[in-house]
């Protein structure tokens, strides 16, 4: 069975092209979604959403809104020095805001734990299968 895909939510076509790859290198499978409504659409198809908060096209933290309240995890990316919108993005559901730096240097070890932790948490909520 394929692996659920991680949907990465960025406007900006450095950042997108890095997260996505951020993700591949996790081992997962990248969703590029460049608005809410694409978010809203890939939510079915996806374990996991990674927005990117200081995008000009859609509002970041109403995407996290969407996103948590669909019961998916959200992890954040945005500026160091926002702490009002990482505060904003927590707020909204977000698991984790990092800075574009932590990512840039240890981006697959991060979206690696985050993404495992997640996944151990779900096998452990779900029911072992009745195999009759």
């Amino acid at each position: 069975m394929e692996q659920p895909a991680v949907a990465v939510l960025a406007d900006d076509l450095i950042w997108s092209t890095r997260l996505v790859d951020l993700v591949r290198a996790a081992g997962q499978r990248p969703i590029t979604v460049r608005s809410v409504p694409g978010l809203t659409a890939a939510l079915p198809s996806v374990s996991a959403v990674i927005v990117d908060l200081t995008a000009l096209a859609y509002d970041g933290i109403a995407a996290v809104e969407i996103a948590n309240h669909d019961g998916h995890r959200v992890l954040c990316v945005g500026q160091h020095d926002d702490r009002e919108l990482r505060s904003r993005a927590l707020a909204a559901g977000a698991e984790r805001v990092y800075a574009y730096r932590a990512l840039f240097e240890r981006g697959p070890e991060v979206l690696t734990r985050w993404l495992n932790v997640g996944a151990a948490a779900r096998s452990v909520e779900q029911p072992p299968p009745d195999n009759g």
